[in-house]
């Protein structure tokens, strides 16, 4: 498994990381499509690539919330759709476990720290009959991850009620920046 230097030094709340691939062409392209240009269904062939490259899955796959403004703008959160059809690809539950509290500007061409500060407070968790002794092995899912910033907050919220291990779900890792 690889590693970044920063993941090394300091190691990141989750487990496991799996992804498709670098956000580049041809799969940048297409998750592009899928939340600007509305082709909402590339979700559930993008879904079956990523469910091919994860070995050992989780028994909970849950998604990352858009606030219910830009929900409403879009129309579908393209998380959650990824999350639906990952889990039927993989054959686990998947439910809605958190919600975005309050609207915060989009985290595109955000600096990591400007992105950690963008989100603080950003979510609760939505779900009060949800059991970590019921689920102690959950997967977040996410298009893109870029610095990290909303899945480690994310990642937080299920440690502080005892999830044991949290693994995390994208579509796109966007490339550490070369030399």
């Amino acid at each position: 498994m690889e590693q970044c230097g920063q993941c090394l030094s300091q190691p990141p709340p989750w487990h496991r990381l799996y992804c498709v691939g670098d956000y580049t062409f041809p799969t940048a392209r297409y998750i592009q499509q899928m939340k600007y240009a509305d082709k909402f269904w590339f979700a559930r062939d993008l879904s079956k690539l990523l469910a091919s490259r994860i070995q050992h899955p989780a028994t909970l796959i849950t998604s990352v919330p858009l606030h219910w403004t830009r929900y409403i703008h879009r129309g579908f959160n393209q998380s959650q759709l990824l999350a639906h059809y990952t889990a039927q690809e993989l054959n686990v539950k998947n439910t809605v476990l958190f919600r975005r509290s309050h609207s915060t500007p989009s985290q595109q061409g955000l600096t990591k720290s400007a992105r950690q500060s963008n989100l603080k407070d950003a979510f609760t968790l939505h779900n009060t009959n949800f059991s970590a002794i019921d689920y102690p092995h959950i997967a977040i899912i996410d298009d893109v991850v870029t610095t990290g910033s909303t899945v480690y907050q994310l990642c937080q919220l299920l440690l502080e009620v005892g999830v044991k291990r949290i693994d995390i779900y994208c579509i796109c890792r966007t490339p550490e920046p070369s030399g």
